[in-house]
C-alpha cells in the first residue's frame, strides 16, 4: 500500500519496501524515480543537464489512487499496487503499468575490477586495429545495487521508434526485442517514443533489453543504484523530440559544408593522393566539400592511435591542409580512443595515470584525461589544419570481432558485455562515447569559436547529440539486405532524439571473406581487401570493384545517402570515387553524378531544416509513422521516411539491372510501389504528378531515379548545384510550392561555420502559403549576419495539380505577397 510521504517539489509516495517520487520538469515532462532506500540520490546525471523542478502541478487523491496533473500531463498512482496510469491533458489514456504494478527493483552485487599496474598485457591485432588485453585482476565488490525493470501495457493500435541503431532492421518495434549494449554494429539510446503521443527516456547506462514480446512489453537494466526515468508527452512528434532536447540539451548547428559530399575510403596513403583526389573532383566538375583521412596515419613504428601524422607520407601537415582548402575542401581525421605502442600519446597517458585497466584506452570519465586526449588532438592535427574529427571505435571493447561464425545473439551479449565489465563500472558501460564525444567538443570549443565541432563517431548514448556528434551504421557489408536494413535502422535512431546519422555509402565491406563473419559482401571482383599497412603510395591497380553488381547496389546506396543528415561515402576493399564506376555517360557513373548535384541543389532545404533541430527540435529523418500516427497504413513502412517537413523518400531496394558477378538480369520492372499516406495530398518530386493521400502507387524508378514524393502544403527551398556550398551561394533560390493545403517554412542562414549563430547572428525568412488566398507572403527578414545579402533573387515555383507557374522576385528583406497568375507587391 502506498501513503503520501511528502508533497513539496514533487510527489513522494511510500510503501513497506519502496520509494516512489514522481515530480514535473516542465507541465509535459514527468520525472519517475523509484528507491529501495532513504533518501533518493539525485546523483549529477551524464545524459540529462535539465532537472529542475517545475512546482505548478496539481494533486488529488481518493481511496484508490493519488493523481498528479499539470494542463499538459496527467498521472493516476494507483495506492495498492503502485501502478502508473499517464494522461494526456484531455484525459485521452497515453500508457500504462500492468494493475499489479510495473517497477521493480532486485538487489545486485556491483563488482569491478582492480589492476595490478605490473600486469602483463597481452596484445592482438584484429580488423579494428591492434588491442591490448590485460587478464590479470581482481573482481572486488565496489557497492549493492540493484537490476531495473520497468513495464508498459501497449495499445493495440500503437507503433514505438527509438533505441538507436542495430543490426536487424526493425522499423516498428511492436512485438520486438533489442539488446541495449555498445558495438560496432550497434549504437543504443535508452529511449523510445511512440506514436500514441509520449516518449520514455531511462538514465541509466549499464546493459539494458527492451521487449515487446513473448517475454513481456518491459525495458530492464542489469546495474542502476535506483531506477530513474522520464516520461514525455506530446501532441506531436516534434513536440516530444522538444522534450527530449530540453532533458538532455540542444544540437549545435553543424557547419554548412557538412551538408554537402564528403568522401573517404580505406584508405588514402599520403598526402599527394588526398590532394590528387580533391583536384579530379574539381577537374571533372563533380560538388565535393570534405575528403577524409582514415586510421594509420600516424607515424610509422610511432604507435597505434598516435594522434600526429606520419612524417614520411604527410610531410607537410599544414601545407596539406592549405592546399585542400584552397580548393574549398575541409579535411577530417581519424582518432582512436585505444593507443598502443610507443607513441608519445601513450606515453602521457600513461605517465599520468589517465590510462583503464588494459593500459590502452584512455579513461573518458576522468575529466583530466579528457582534457590531455583533446590537448593531443589539438597539437598533432587541429593546429595544422585538421577541420573535422573521425572519432572511431568509440565503443572500445568488444569481443566477437574475430571468427568465421557469428555468434548467437545471447552469446554475443555476454562475450562483449563482459569485455567492456572487465575495463569499466558495469553501471557505465554505455556511457564512454558520450563522455569521449564531451571531450572534444568542450576541448575545441575552448579552443575557439570561429569553427564548428563535427565528430563522426561510431557509438552514440542519450545526450550525445550536444557534442555536435554524428553517427554511422558501423563496418557492414555489401548487400541488398544491408541496404533493406539501413533504412529502418537509421529512423530508429533518429526517432530516439539523435539528429544526426549516416551510413558508409556501398557497404564497408564489399567482398566475402570466409574466415570472418562480418566481412561478407556480395561481390569480389577487382577488390583486393584492406589497404596495405606499410603502403607508402597509392597501388595503381587499385581501380574498383568490377562487378556491375557492385555498382548497381553502389549507386542505389548513394541515392538513398543523398537523403540523409550526413552524405558520405566510405569503405575498404575498394576505392569508392565516382569514376570508380565508369565515365561520363555511361549510366551508373551518371546517375551518382546527378545525385550528388541533386543534393546541392538542396542545400538551403537541408540547411534551413537543420537549423531548426538546433533551434525548435525538429528532425531530419522521420518515421512516416510519426508524422502520420493516425495512418496506421504507415506504422509498419520500412522503406519509406520523411526527409524534413516536406519529402518522402522511397529508396529502391532491390536489383534491377545486374545481378552478383555482372549478370543481366532480364525484364525485372524500373519501379517500386510505394504507399502515400492518408491525411495529405502528394507530388511526385521529379515529374510534379498529383495523387491523393491514401493510396498505393507504382512509381517508375530507373536507375537514375531515387521516388521522392513532396506533401501538398510544402515550401521546398532550392540552389543552385556548385561545386561546394560557397559556390553559388548567393545565386538565386528557387522556391517550390507545392499547392494543396496551407503550409510555411522558415528560410534560414548564418556565417556557415562558426558560432555567431548563438548571439542571434543569424537571418530567418519565413515562407508561408494561403490556400484559401492563393497567397505566399515572404516575410520581412527577421535578423542579420556579416556578409548578408541583402538583395535576394527568388524563383517562385508554384505546382499545383494542373501544372507549375512561376514568378520572378527581387527580395529586399521586406514583407512582399505573391499570386500564382499575378505579379508581387
Amino acid at each position: 500500500m502506498y501513503r503520501i510521504d511528502s508533497n513539496r517539489d514533487a510527489l513522494i509516495l511510500a510503501s513497506e519496501t519502496s520509494r516512489l517520487r514522481i515530480g514535473f520538469v516542465t507541465e509535459s515532462i514527468a520525472r519517475v524515480t523509484m528507491t529501495c532506500r532513504q533518501p533518493f540520490l539525485d546523483r549529477d546525471s551524464l545524459s540529462v543537464v535539465e532537472r529542475a523542478w517545475h512546482r505548478g502541478y496539481r494533486l488529488d487523491e481518493d481511496a484508490d489512487s493519488v493523481r498528479v496533473s499539470t494542463p499538459s500531463l496527467q498521472i493516476a498512482i494507483d495506492r495498492r499496487t503502485g501502478a502508473i496510469r499517464y494522461y494526456a491533458g484531455d484525459g485521452r489514456l497515453l500508457t500504462r503499468e500492468p494493475e499489479r504494478g510495473g517497477r521493480w527493483l532486485t538487489p545486485a552485487e556491483i563488482y569491478v575490477s582492480r589492476f595490478n599496474d605490473g600486469a602483463e598485457a597481452d596484445s592482438a591485432e584484429s580488423i579494428d586495429g591492434i588491442r591490448l588485453s590485460v587478464v590479470e585482476s581482481e573482481r572486488v565488490l565496489d557497492r549493492h545495487a540493484f537490476q531495473a525493470k520497468l513495464e508498459f501495457v501497449f495499445a493495440e493500435d500503437e507503433a514505438l521508434f527509438g533505441f538507436g541503431s542495430h543490426e536487424e532492421g526493425y522499423g516498428n518495434l511492436r512485438g520486438k526485442s533489442r539488446e541495449l549494449y555498445q558495438h560496432n554494429l550497434k549504437a543504443v539510446i535508452p529511449y523510445f517514443v511512440s506514436t500514441r503521443g509520449y516518449g520514455v527516456l531511462v538514465d541509466a547506462y549499464s546493459l539494458m533489453t527492451f521487449h515487446d514480446d513473448a517475454l513481456g512489453s518491459y525495458i530492464w537494466a542489469d546495474a542502476v543504484d535506483e531506477l530513474d526515468y522520464y516520461f514525455i508527452a506530446g501532441d506531436r512528434f516534434d513536440d516530444i523530440t522538444r522534450g527530449y532536447h530540453k532533458l538532455t540539451g540542444a544540437a549545435p548547428l553543424p557547419p554548412r559544408w557538412f551538408f554537402g559530399y564528403a568522401q573517404c575510403k580505406e584508405r588514402y596513403v599520403n598526402a599527394q593522393e588526398l590532394i590528387d583526389t580533391v583536384r579530379e573532383f574539381r577537374r571533372r566538375g563533380i560538388p565535393l566539400d570534405l575528403i577524409v583521412l582514415d586510421w594509420k596515419s600516424w607515424p610509422d613504428g610511432g604507435g597505434w592511435g598516435q594522434k600526429s601524422l606520419d612524417p614520411a607520407r604527410f610531410p607537410d601537415p599544414q601545407g596539406l591542409t592549405a592546399a585542400l582548402h584552397a580548393l574549398n575542401v575541409k579535411m577530417m581525421a581519424s582518432i582512436w580512443p585505444s593507443m598502443t605502442g610507443e607513441g608519445e600519446n601513450r606515453k602521457e597517458m600513461l605517465e599520468r595515470g589517465f590510462m583503464l585497466g588494459n593500459r590502452s584506452t584512455y579513461n573518458s570519465f576522468d575529466g583530466e584525461a579528457r582534457r590531455c586526449y583533446w590537448e593531443q588532438a589539438r597539437r598533432g592535427l587541429f593546429e595544422q589544419g585538421v577541420d573535422a574529427w573521425w572519432c572511431d571505435c568509440s565503443e572500445p571493447f568488444e569481443s566477437d570481432w574475430r571468427g568465421a561464425v557469428k555468434l548467437e545473439p545471447h552469446e554475443r551479449l555476454r562475450v562483449n558485455v563482459e569485455e567492456a565489465k572487465r575495463y569499466l563500472d558495469p553501471g557505465y558501460i554505455g556511457a564512454y562515447s558520450l563522455l569521449h564525444s564531451r571531450g572534444i567538443y568542450e576541448g575545441q570549443r575552448g579552443v575557439t569559436d570561429a569553427q564548428r565541432v563535427v565528430n563522426l563517431t561510431r557509438s552514440v548514448y542519450a545526450g550525445q547529440h550536444r557534442y555536435a556528434t554524428t553517427t554511422w551504421s558501423g563496418d557492414v557489408c555489401a548487400t541488398w539486405e544491408t541496404l533493406r536494413r539501413s533504412i529502418p535502422e537509421g529512423l530508429n535512431f533518429c526517432a530516439a532524439g539523435e539528429p544526426y546519422w549516416t551510413v558508409d555509402i556501398g557497404g564497408f565491406f564489399i567482398k566475402n571473406d570466409p574466415a570472418l563473419w562480418f566481412w561478407r559482401g556480395d561481390y569480389d571482383a577487382g577488390c583486393r581487401g584492406l589497404t596495405s599497412a606499410t603502403a607508402q603510395e597509392p597501388d595503381p591497380n587499385d581501380t574498383g570493384c568490377t562487378d556491375l553488381g557492385y555498382w548497381e547496389l553502389y549507386t542505389r546506396w548513394l541515392q538513398y545517402a543523398a537523403f540523409l543528415p550526413m552524405f558520405r561515402s566510405h569503405g575498404t576493399d575498394a576505392p569508392r570515387e565516382p569514376w570508380r564506376f565508369g565515365e561520363a555517360g555511361s549510366m551508373f557513373y551518371d546517375a551518382i553524378v546527378e545525385h550528388i548535384r541533386l543534393r546541392y541543389r538542396l542545400l538551403p532545404y537541408i540547411y534551413s531544416v537543420a537549423a531548426q533541430v538546433t533551434l525548435s527540435s525538429w528532425s531530419i529523418m522521420r518515421p512516416v509513422a510519426l508524422d502520420f500516427p493516425g495512418d496506421r497504413l504507415t506504422h509498419d513502412l520500412t522503406d519509406q521516411y520523411m526527409f524534413g517537413p516536406a519529402m518522402m523518400v522511397c529508396p529502391v531496394t532491390v536489383p534491377m539491372y545486374y545481378e552478383r558477378d555482372s549478370r543481366p538480369i532480364d525484364g525485372a520492372a524500373k519501379s517500386r510501389p510505394v504507399y502515400l499516406p492518408t491525411g495529405a495530398e502528394w507530388y511526385d518530386f521529379r515529374t510534379e504528378a498529383w495523387f491523393a493521400g491514401g493510396t498505393r502507387v507504382e512509381t517508375a524508378a530507373p536507375i537514375d531515379v531515387i521516388p521522392v514524393f513532396v506533401r501538398a502544403g510544402s515550401i521546398v527551398p532550392l540552389g543552385p548545384a556548385g561545386q561546394h556550398v560557397q559556390d553559388g551561394r548567393d545565386g538565386p533560390i528557387e522556391i517550390r510550392v507545392y499547392r494543396g493545403a496551407d503550409g510555411a517554412f522558415p528560410l534560414y542562414e548564418d556565417e556557415g561555420d562558426n558560432y555567431n549563430y548563438e548571439q542571434g547572428r543569424r537571418s530567418v525568412v519565413m515562407l508561408s502559403w494561403s490556400e484559401e488566398r492563393a497567397e505566399l507572403i515572404v516575410a520581412a527578414r527577421d535578423g542579420s549576419f556579416d556578409g548578408m545579402l541583402t538583395h535576394r533573387q527568388f524563383q517562385i515555383v508554384f505546382i499545383s495539380r494542373t501544372g507549375r507557374e512561376t514568378r520572378g522576385l527581387l527580395y529586399t528583406g521586406e514583407e512582399m505577397r505573391v499570386r500564382p497568375g499575378a505579379g508581387s507587391s
